[in-house]
């Protein structure tokens, strides 16, 4: 049969179709300006819509909507190209969804504009990136790779032209509703970076303190190096000489619990006072730096022994980005003094990223929700104190190592609209008292109960060792806030208050068992950040110089850390520290 293409032109070879359909990607043709602006406000309504739906309230989508819009016009001053500028944000905002929502499944916290500088500023956090996160930063790459060719191609496929003047006149407009947007969303919700999907508007919001670090040249704030330029740096001890064996120590996170004598017009069942008194039969108060949450607060002032007031707007944020970052903390002073450290924590052992803080500050052994077979968050105090027991028995049994026992509970912890464990028969408030506060003083016997019950099995499950007990309150519970003056539907994060507010009063109290505890400073509140040093102290165990010098502090400012009266002090403290590289400054 003959050849029936016999004369008819060739097409074209696979390899020049591929060749001819890369040169199309690569060289594309500009598009007609109306195409390129329908495009671009198909990408702003497409980010408008996001922002409408996930970004909050008016006021905060607003903010995110302005800050976007004058990101474009920014951009457009520059390039003087609205589709290059409109797709490579919109690229931009897409991408930090996608690595916001990453980090949310890992860490439990959303993008900070602080991670660029947290995570690229050495090379030993790049290399535990790489190591133990290798397929997020991959990922990473990626985002940032499409992000670089969208806005290549869209740059290419560009045919407006806007005067830059025009262009410069929309970075005011939009930078003026930025600003109203922000002024009219007020302060950024202590706990809105872990428990809401804000992403874009979370970042955006998150520039303003970022700035000021870098400004202030450190984490944390302290004095110019010049202040202390006569004083020696903080020497950490390689080891810890004591006489004797030194008391197992238990410390004891009382989550949400407060004194009820606090407050002279509630109406309560007496009996509960006796849990609040140490062995010298006084209560001492504690002052807190957070109200009816964000307890992590409380943790990092106690165990690092430093305000998270003197971070400033970085403060939410400490135990994210003081990682790997602090030494001579509380944790490693026991390590060094010989003591087993560990931690029994009611949550999942990621939340808010505690696990990576823990262990970097000497906490390594991590007994969470998981690995104490907790059923919920929220289980009966004495759920993880038989726990935590029944570890003490297998490690006396097994090792002559002192221990240190970190015990978070949970039971007072909102909410206090459902009746908890409704078949314990306890007291609560007496008749006429609001029904949270008469919930929450029902879960307050509880944990007496519990601490008495926890108290009696010490002493009798281990007769020749010797304790020292010592428990806090962390903040206040949110059933306060009506006798704070605060309305009963004010939630926890828009409760203000002033620095002396009875709102950041707690406690602490201190028990020995087998052990004489020695005397508790006698101040009328002790800030918490001193809180790690006494016990060290009450323990029997040598201080090191930057634990001397706190001790110092607290006599000289009288029990007072970031009110003070000789601020100064405190500040070259700070600046000690970092010298030392007893805290990293970035």
């Amino acid at each position: 049969m003959a050849d029936q293409t016999l004369g008819l032109p060739a097409g074209p070879s696979r390899g020049a179709r591929i060749y001819s359909l890369v040169t199309r990607v690569l060289r594309p043709a500009e598009v007609s300006p109306v195409t390129a602006w329908a495009t671009a406000a198909a990408v702003v309504f497409l980010m408008g819509r996001h922002f409408w739906r996930d970004e909050g309230e008016l006021p905060n989508i607003l903010f995110t909507a302005a800050v976007s819009l004058a990101l474009i016009s920014a951009i457009v001053v520059l390039a003087r190209r609205v589709l290059f500028a409109t797709v490579l944000t919109g690229a931009f905002v897409a991408g930090l969804i996608v690595v916001a929502t990453a980090k949310h499944a890992v860490m439990n916290m959303v993008v900070h504009a602080y991670d660029l500088i947290f995570y690229l500023s050495s090379w030993s956090t790049i290399a535990y990136l790489w190591s133990d996160q290798r397929r997020y930063v991959i990922g990473l790459v990626g985002v940032l790779a499409a992000i670089g060719f969208a806005g290549w191609l869209a740059y290419r496929m560009d045919s407006t032209r806007v005067p830059r003047r025009w262009a410069a006149l929309g970075v005011c407009i939009f930078a003026f509703a930025a600003w109203y947007g922000a002024s009219t969303k007020g302060e950024r919700r202590h706990m809105q970076f872990y428990f809401e999907n804000l992403y874009v508007s979370s970042f955006y919001a998150s520039w303003g303190e970022t700035l000021e670090t870098l400004w202030r040249g450190a984490l944390m704030e302290a004095a110019p190096q010049a202040a202390v330029a006569s004083n020696a740096a903080f020497a950490i001890p390689n080891s810890c000489n004591t006489a004797t064996k030194p008391p197992h120590i238990i410390l004891v996170h009382q989550e949400s619990v407060v004194q009820p004598s606090l407050f002279p017009t509630l109406r309560y069942d007496h009996a509960v006072d006796p849990f609040f008194h140490s062995d010298d039969r006084q209560l001492h108060q504690l002052r807190v730096e957070t109200y009816g949450g964000a307890s992590w607060l409380t943790e990092f002032s106690l165990l690092a022994g430093v305000s998270t007031h003197s971070f400033g707007g970085m403060r939410q944020f400490v135990q994210t980005f003081t990682q790997n970052k602090l030494k001579d903390t509380v944790p490693q002073a026991l390590e060094r003094c010989g003591y087993r450290n560990v931690v029994f924590y009611p949550m999942m052992r990621n939340f808010v990223s505690n696990d990576r803080f823990y262990t970097s500050i000497g906490l390594k052994e991590i007994f969470d929700m998981k690995a104490q077979g907790a059923k919920t968050a929220q289980e009966r105090d004495r759920f993880y104190y038989e726990n935590a027991l029944a570890e003490m028995d297998r490690h006396f049994k097994a090792s002559r190592k002192p221990l240190f026992a970190f015990i978070q509970t949970m039971s007072a912890h909102w909410p206090y609209d459902f009746k908890f464990e409704p078949d314990v028969d306890v007291s609560g408030g007496a008749p006429g008292t609001d029904p949270e506060m008469h919930e929450y003083l029902r879960r307050l016997s509880m944990a007496k109960l519990d601490y008495d019950k926890f108290m009696s099995e010490l002493r009798r499950r281990f007769p020749r060792e010797r304790f020292l007990i010592v428990h806090y309150g962390d903040h206040h519970p949110m059933a306060t806030r009506t006798l704070l003056g605060f309305k009963g539907e004010t939630e926890a994060e828009d409760v203000t208050l002033d620095a002396e507010s009875l709102g950041f009063v707690t406690y602490y109290a201190v028990r020995g068992i087998n052990y004489r505890v020695p005397t508790p400073p006698q101040f009328t509140t002790l800030d918490v950040p001193y809180l790690g040093t006494v016990m060290l102290e009450l323990a029997g165990l040598p201080l090191s110089d930057s634990h001397r010098e706190r001790k110092r502090l607290m006599s000289l400012c009288k029990g007072r850390y970031n009110d003070c009266v000789q601020r100064d002090e405190i500040l070259v403290f700070h600046r000690r520290l970092i010298d030392s590289g007893i805290m990293a400054a970035r």
